[in-house]
């Protein structure tokens, strides 16, 4: 019983859950052992180490790194044709001074640590993309604040603006969905489609207020459009038409309707709306003479064509 007693006291548990022989409390106090010197085998080729016999096999691994040219993680020792944990010291196990390891390439652990490597590059380049797209989605932010604040004083925005801005939330969206992550960057991304969807679910609402601000009116109003060049042409006639109305109404009062003289006069009004308006001006001004003697100069007119000049009566007009 004393036997058993003594040889469950030389044990202990290590964190690791490792069961390794207890040290003497008091060794602890003692100066350090001197290193040894270990012959590692690698392939062809002997590697000599110098390593504290207190080191674990661990450590050993970390130091063979260079020499060998192989990861630590990829490592494989062996000590009396059996594998050794990394946990184990080298004093416990029996490794003393000029002893004998083997190392060989593990390549199960080589494919596990690649594995661990792209996992965790993927995460990192998941990381940085989810950064791009929240400096973008702040950019974005801004757009969404400023349209609220106009918004909201009842003035109106460019309804192509808030399309916009949500085509490109939208696509950042889209971009947080090609995402695949795991842990913290997954709640990363988690956290931004949260804040994405806010902000496009805030556009629809202000894109209806938008529209009712419209609808009611509270826009800039339209100017009147100019005429068009016809329009205008066709105004010009109908002026010139009521305008030389009452010229003809008054030549038709005094039987001016046949005489070649006012033919000679009326010709130029049909080519030229201008002089039209001047003669219908010159023409209201005059008085309105007698009819015996508008007869009179109808009749002279009319048998002496050729001497129309000689012919014609001399009246004192008053020009004007």
């Amino acid at each position: 019983m004393n036997d058993n007693s003594a040889a469950e006291n030389e044990w202990e548990v290590r964190p690791g859950g490792m069961l390794v022989q207890k040290r003497n409390p008091d060794s602890e106090n003692r100066p350090p052992p001197p290193p040894i010197r270990v012959r590692v085998k690698y392939g062809s080729i002997y590697h000599e180490i110098n390593i504290s016999p207190q080191a674990t096999f661990g450590e050993l691994k970390k130091m063979l790194t260079g020499p060998t040219g192989l990861h630590h993680q990829d490592q494989k020792l062996l000590y009396k044709d059996k594998e050794r944990d990394n946990n184990a010291f080298l004093d416990i196990s029996g490794v003393k001074d000029k002893s004998k390891i083997v190392v060989v390439e593990d390549p199960l652990c080589q494919e596990k640590r690649y594995l661990e490597l792209r996992k965790n590059a993927k995460m990192e380049k998941a990381a940085k993309t989810i950064a791009d797209i929240s400096f973008e989605v702040d950019r974005l932010a801004g757009q969404v604040s400023a349209f609220e604040s106009i918004i909201s004083k009842g003035a109106k925005v460019v309804e192509k603006d808030l399309v916009k801005v949500i085509e490109l939330l939208m696509n950042q969206l889209l971009k947080l969905d090609g995402i695949a992550a795991e842990g913290d960057v997954k709640l990363q991304r988690k956290m931004q489609v949260k804040r994405v969807q806010k902000y496009v679910e805030t556009l629809d609402v202000l894109k209806m207020k938008n529209s009712a601000t419209s609808s009611n009116g509270n826009h800039i109003p339209k100017q009147e459009s100019s005429p068009s060049p016809h329009q205008h042409q066709h105004q010009r006639r109908y002026s010139n038409e009521q305008a030389s109305s009452p010229v003809q109404n008054q030549n038709g009062r005094h039987s001016f309707a046949n005489s070649p003289t006012q033919a000679k006069h009326q010709e130029p009004s049909r080519h030229s709306a201008s002089g039209s308006v001047v003669i219908t001006t010159q023409w209201e001004t005059f008085d309105p003479a007698p009819g015996p003697l508008l007869d009179h100069y109808s009749t002279t007119t009319q048998s002496n064509n050729n001497h129309a000049s000689s012919a014609q009566p001399r009246f004192n007009w008053d020009l004007l």
